[in-house]
């Protein structure tokens, strides 16, 4: 079953007739495999005609659907690299544009990029033809809606520090995850990042745990300017980022580096467990 037949409204599409051909997406495109089917159409909807050009252009994209700035950033940006191989071509909707383009711009804007100009939600059919358009507004309702990292200046890299200090930042933030950072060389891109993340604590109480580690690689992703400033080697470093969530937005405000000879921030985390807030 085609996993994207929710998304579809019926109407005509555009013929392709026989110029285009059927391919199996390829193993480079990561973010295009398990969104319910296995080939795509070539010549894509981004007009690229020889898969060397589709892997190279969708690359640079991977990253922000790493950051998971909207939940159809990959449908929306897979329906146009690696459109579905039907009789016809179906384009977004003009809605999943806007939609993904304003939960995701800012993020694009954070790394240094404006919104590009082939991406103009302008192109695309209104929601009365056929195209994948967004779920409904059922959605958000079936699903938990979590606090979101957003573009933040960085917070500066504090290396000297005393527990009880820390246990008064503690005691005015809502997590603490400790960080692991690793540079890692990729085929396409100059470096990527291997992040590995624990909770230390957390209180504020409707989130768990793995939604907090995960709304921290996340924030890691979308202020990558941060992770390059505390990864300036390729060996594995440790932080402590301590933050609030407020307003449905995650802010981080403190970062510790974590030493193995500093037992500073070991004793903080054992104390929180019996400490007592003014």
């Amino acid at each position: 079953v085609f996993a994207m037949n929710g998304f579809l409204r019926v109407a005509t599409g555009l013929d392709i007739g026989l110029s285009t051909k059927c391919i199996a997406i390829p193993k480079e495109m990561g973010m295009c495999h398990k969104i319910g089917y296995s080939e795509m159409r070539l010549p894509n909807l981004m007009g690229h005609t020889s898969m060397a050009e589709v892997i190279l252009k969708s690359t640079t994209w991977q990253h922000l659907v790493h950051t998971d700035c909207h939940p159809h950033v990959r449908t929306f940006l897979c329906s146009l690299f690696a459109p579905i191989c039907l009789d016809t071509f179906i384009h977004p909707c003009r809605s999943m544009c806007v939609a993904v383009r304003d939960s995701c711009a800012p993020v694009l804007l954070c790394h240094g990029h404006p919104w590009p100009a082939s991406l103009d939600c302008d192109r695309f059919p209104g929601d009365e033809d056929m195209c994948l358009a967004p779920l409904t507004k059922d959605y958000k309702y079936l699903h938990k809606v979590l606090p979101k990292p957003t573009c933040q200046t960085c917070p500066t890299v504090e290396e000297f520090f005393t527990h009880k200090r820390v246990l008064e930042v503690f005691c005015d933030s809502n997590f603490a995850v400790k960080v692991k950072l690793s540079k890692k060389r990729t085929a396409f891109e100059d470096q990527e990042y291997n992040i590995e993340c624990q909770v230390e604590f957390i209180t504020q109480g409707s989130l768990l745990p793995y939604e907090t580690q995960s709304m921290i690689q996340q924030w890691l992703l979308i202020n990558e300017k941060c992770i390059e400033r505390m990864s300036p080697t390729h060996r594995p470093m440790v932080y402590l980022l301590v933050g609030n969530i407020e307003e449905g937005i995650i802010l981080v405000k403190q970062v510790y580096r974590w030493q193995r000879k500093d037992s500073q921030l070991t004793l903080a985390t054992q104390k929180w467990r019996y400490h007592k807030c003014l």
